[in-house]
């Protein structure tokens, strides 16, 4: 429930906006801190267990699809008409199966949704190895799994990375949506903010540690993929 708001908190809006209902308020903030930490952390929960599930089926995807050419069209239209499917439908389609309010229902969605982005990125980028580094590399008497392993993956890591952040910056977004499903995250104080009369205070800070949110995990998976390829800083200086 939204907690009263007071005289002193900070008011965004147009004269004659209500002074009770105000876009932005602390006083809200530090009386629900405990809710609204809570919130995140499921938030961040759904977000990092789907993108890793959507990584680790999504990666070995875009693998073979590059081994064998003839399954790159089914796979990436495969996933790409998982991606179109509504995520209310979704949800209601899973529920009977899941749970009615489980996370599994939310995870398996976001991992569908994860899914076309990580492998049409990794794709891209094995397609964009150079040729003469794969002959060469045959030449040193290397076989399709070290091949792999030691070629391909390490110069196509820059295009998979791309795929990650912008896969998680989309499932954080979505997570919102899983609110229907009982784990939303911070979709939750979303939608009773609506509920409650749309009480801006809870709407608004909902959202803006939704895009905070977003935008830490892109930074940090940005400074990750520093870290593991530092062959990209040298060639940026």
């Amino acid at each position: 429930m939204p907690s009263k708001v007071n005289d002193a908190v900070l008011v965004w809006g147009a004269p004659g906006d209500d002074p009770r209902n105000p876009w932005f308020s602390w006083s809200y903030v530090s009386q629900n801190a405990d809710t609204l930490l809570a919130a995140l952390r499921e938030h961040l929960y759904l977000t990092i267990v789907a993108v890793v599930l959507a990584t680790v089926i999504a990666i070995p995807l875009a693998v073979l699809a590059y081994r064998v050419g003839s399954l790159a069209g089914p796979i990436l239209g495969f996933t790409g008409v998982l991606y179109t499917i509504p995520s209310l439908a979704l949800f209601a389609f899973l529920a009977p199966f899941t749970g009615i309010v489980a996370p599994t229902t939310v995870l398996i969605g976001l991992t569908m949704y994860a899914l076309l982005t990580i492998v049409r990125n990794t794709l891209t980028a094995l397609r964009q190895v150079p040729a003469d580094v794969l002959d060469s590399a045959r030449g040193m008497g290397y076989g399709k799994r070290a091949m792999l392993w030691r070629i391909e993956l390490p110069l196509a890591l820059p295009g998979i990375m791309t795929g990650l952040r912008i896969a998680t910056v989309s499932t954080v977004a979505l997570v919102t949506v899983g609110e229907i499903a009982g784990w939303g995250g911070l979709g939750e104080l979303i939608i009773g903010g609506f509920n409650s009369n749309f009480y801006r205070p809870q709407i608004m800070t909902a959202t803006l540690l939704c895009v905070a949110l977003a935008l830490v995990l892109d930074l940090l998976l940005l400074a990750v993929g520093r870290a593991i390829m530092p062959w990209t800083r040298r060639r940026a200086a």
